[in-house]
């Protein structure tokens, strides 16, 4: 396995933009000479932090399903909006740059996203056309996922908002264009690549409501989607074993099962 991390702005001026971070992308490398499907991960945190809980232990899950991971570590706060989005971007461009030597199929590269990571995914599914993100090191259409998966995220910027992930992203009062631009159930179009999202309906801190309004706008644009929603479970699960367990969540083998799902349905849509 090839596992090491990389410095995505090391030779663009956007590196370290506000001088408090350089964001990163571990690789999860699979040895071999096969061609495999990748999934770009970016852990959540209410754009306050980047949670381990939901990076290398997810990377090994996909691993073992055959697929190449890769873990983003993007810009948080007090790094606001587009930044976290530029470095999704050209962490994907990055990862189709050296497709050839890492031995990624370049038309097989999705992005999973957990809370506010799930935001993050979704917002590049609708917004990589967005002339800001056409800087150097970003190529448009380049930096597009083929897939989506979506865990628990963050959504809209309305009545079910997590309004902490928005005021990191946003600040505290944000232009009312801007925020309706990033409440992604807005936003839904044709172009949004397929995508896989669960939730769990004890979920406190992101109701499930982010998602379902998030599915009812991709069956209205007719893209693809698989949707699972758990009856029990708080938020931030993870894996929902005893592997990413904090010691506050707990375990839930039925929750568990998304993996296996998630896997299959990439599989179908990798082919």
């Amino acid at each position: 396995m090839i596992n090491k991390t990389i410095k995505i702005w090391e030779d663009n001026s956007l590196e370290s933009k506000e001088g408090v971070f350089e964001p990163t992308l571990e690789t999860f490398i699979l040895a071999g000479d096969k061609k495999r499907g990748a999934v770009l991960i970016c852990p959540g945190g209410g754009y306050e932090y980047t949670s381990e809980r939901e990076a290398e232990p997810i990377a090994l899950q996909f691993n073992s399903a055959g697929f190449h991971a890769f873990v983003l570590d993007y810009s948080v706060a007090p790094n606001k909006h587009p930044q976290p989005l530029l470095d999704l971007s050209r962490a994907i461009c990055i990862i189709r740059e050296n497709a050839d030597e890492w031995k990624v199929d370049f038309q097989n590269v999705a992005v999973c996203g957990f809370s506010a990571g799930g935001h993050l995914a979704a917002s590049l599914g609708v917004h990589w056309e967005k002339p800001y993100l056409d800087v150097p090191g970003i190529e448009i259409g380049m930096n597009k996922p083929n897939a989506l998966i979506l865990s628990y995220p963050v959504i809209t910027a309305g009545e079910f908002a997590h309004q902490g992930s928005f005021n990191n992203l946003l600040g505290a009062e944000p232009d009312v264009e801007l925020l309706k631009e990033m409440s992604l159930e807005t936003q839904v179009n044709e172009k949004l690549p397929p995508t896989f999202i669960w939730h769990t309906l004890e979920d406190i801190s992101v109701p499930v409501e982010n998602s379902l309004l998030f599915v009812q706008q991709m069956r209205k644009k007719k893209v693809p989607f698989e949707f699972h929603l758990y009856p029990k479970g708080p938020h931030g699960l993870s894996l929902a074993t005893e592997e990413t367990d904090n010691g506050q969540m707990g375990t839930y083998p039925h929750v568990a099962t998304w993996m296996k799902l998630c896997i299959e349905w990439l599989e179908e849509v990798f082919k």
